[in-house]
């Protein structure tokens, strides 16, 4: 993985530059020197160009959609950008519907289909210059707190965050328009910011997670410049507004490039100012809380490329876990007994968590369903386990039993004893209850059970429901 992250460890094509500048003229690309075609773009998205570009106004398709087709990979989305401003684009067509304060933008709906058109931006003011406050500012820091200077396309170009998102395709000349050698980066596999990275961080700290995300997803190194400033300004993602951090999370996690992402920001510090009980686990207890957390991750992506569902409930639930048994044990020294404690452990972390990433209320009461499963799952005396087995979280606090024992969590055999108990008949089930033993909370290891292969126990666990919301 660290081979992947920096470019350093690769031999590009041309000498990296510590700064990559935006050219007055583009490099243009014929349709003989590229391998798009316009029917692969939204045809939405090409009829708005088309109709933007017949009002006299510039616009091109521009961003991920262009990067991910050279990469033949279906985009999700598409973008456009053009010299009209928001309230021209809203003019031009009834279904569209001006968006954000921050960053104005225009949605352009059609049945579900969701168009973005973004107005060219251009750099901020200057400190010694004026600055309209309500089309741009910044904090102290020089974080941008309002983006709506429009400008040129050259402008914009400049405005982009990395070389792979500043290119602009143009479905009626089936020309490529590139700024900032994006093409280049893009054969050469490199994420690198355009402009001073150090700056441009300064600017928008989220641009840190942007970049692992791309990396992550596309399989790409991080030019060797635009990750040193990285762990120095780790620590300004603590000043970005904590709902915001929550969506840059959910892409981080929720993409099908978990596994990796978890590892390059831990590598380049970035997940201790998102994570920071859990990175204070990972450092005290480095081989269970890594363990745990890379299979959690590892079984989301998955069921991601099998299409099945997932819900940030358990996903946070796995992240937070290793740091809740210092916290339980610490009110446990103070008198207050196992289930209290736990349950006392889970609000102060969430609580805690919640002030670096808004999780809301309706994934935190999950959260802490999945964790009071653990205390409960061990209790199977009389009826417990038949209530058990019913109960909505079951599957979601079983699947995180299984996920406890991959990480090396010893559970004394709970886990293949609820496996066995899922799968055995009335009768089977009553004897298993009757040779729990005499534990009056119904703990014990149970009777000699059917025996089932590493390979059946390791498929459940990858199955692992993340329970509805």
């Amino acid at each position: 993985m660290l081979k992947k992250l920096f470019s350093s460890f690769r031999s590009p094509l041309r000498r990296p530059q510590p700064t990559q500048h935006i050219r007055s003229t583009p490099e243009v690309l014929s349709s003989s020197q590229h391998s798009l075609q316009r029917n692969q773009f939204s045809r939405y998205a090409v009829s708005i160009v088309e109709r933007l570009q017949n009002a006299g106004y510039q616009a091109y398709l521009v961003g991920g959609c262009v990067r991910d087709l050279m990469l033949h990979i279906e985009p999700k989305d598409f973008d456009v950008a053009t010299s009209a401003t928001p309230e021209q684009v809203r003019a031009e067509f009834r279904n569209a519907r001006v968006i954000g304060r921050r960053f104005k933008l225009v949605h352009v709906h059609f049945g579900r289909e969701i168009i973005e058109v973004a107005t060219f931006r251009a750099n901020h003011p200057q400190d010694d210059e004026e600055e309209d406050s309500n089309q741009s500012s910044r904090n102290e820091s020089g974080r941008i707190l309002r983006d709506n200077v429009y400008g040129t396309l050259e402008e914009d170009a400049q405005r982009r965050d990395f070389t792979i998102n500043a290119l602009y395709y143009d479905p009626v000349s089936e020309r490529i328009l590139d700024y900032a050698n994006g093409v280049h980066d893009i054969r050469n596999r490199l994420i690198r910011l355009i402009g001073d990275p150090e700056q441009r961080y300064k600017e928008d700290p989220v641009r840190m997670l942007r970049a692992v995300r791309f990396a992550a997803k596309l399989d790409f190194g991080i030019e060797k410049h635009s990750a040193l400033p990285i762990r120095n300004l780790a620590p300004m993602l603590r000043d970005i507004p904590s709902a915001r951090l929550f969506e840059e999370v959910l892409k981080l996690f929720l993409s099908g490039y978990a596994e990796s992402t978890f590892e390059m920001l831990v590598d380049l510090e970035l997940f201790e100012p998102l994570f920071p009980a859990s990175a204070r686990a990972l450092e005290l207890n480095p081989t269970y809380t890594h363990t745990l957390i890379s299979e959690a991750l590892a079984n989301t992506d998955l069921r991601i490329s099998q299409n099945k569902p997932v819900t940030p409930a358990f996903l946070f639930a796995a992240l937070l876990w290793p740091a809740l048994p210092a916290k339980v044990i610490r009110l446990q020294d103070r008198g207050m007994p196992p289930i209290p404690a736990m349950q006392e452990a889970a609000h102060e972390l969430i609580v805690e968590q919640c002030q670096r990433i808004a999780i809301p209320k309706r994934f935190t009461m999950p959260i802490r369903e999945i964790w009071d499963m653990q205390e409960r799952l061990p209790r199977r005396s009389g009826k417990r386990a038949d209530l058990l087995l019913d109960n909505p979280r079951f599957r979601a606090g079983y699947d995180f039993l299984l996920l406890r024992e991959s990480a090396g969590e010893e559970t004394d055999g709970l886990g293949e004893w609820w496996t066995d108990y899922q799968d055995s008949n009335d009768s089977e089930r009553r004897d298993m209850i009757r040779n729990l033993g005499s534990k009056a909370d119904g703990e014990g290891t149970g009777p000699r059970k059917r025996r089932r292969s590493s390979g059946a126990k390791r498929k459940r666990s990858e199955d692992a429901s993340s329970a509805s919301e």
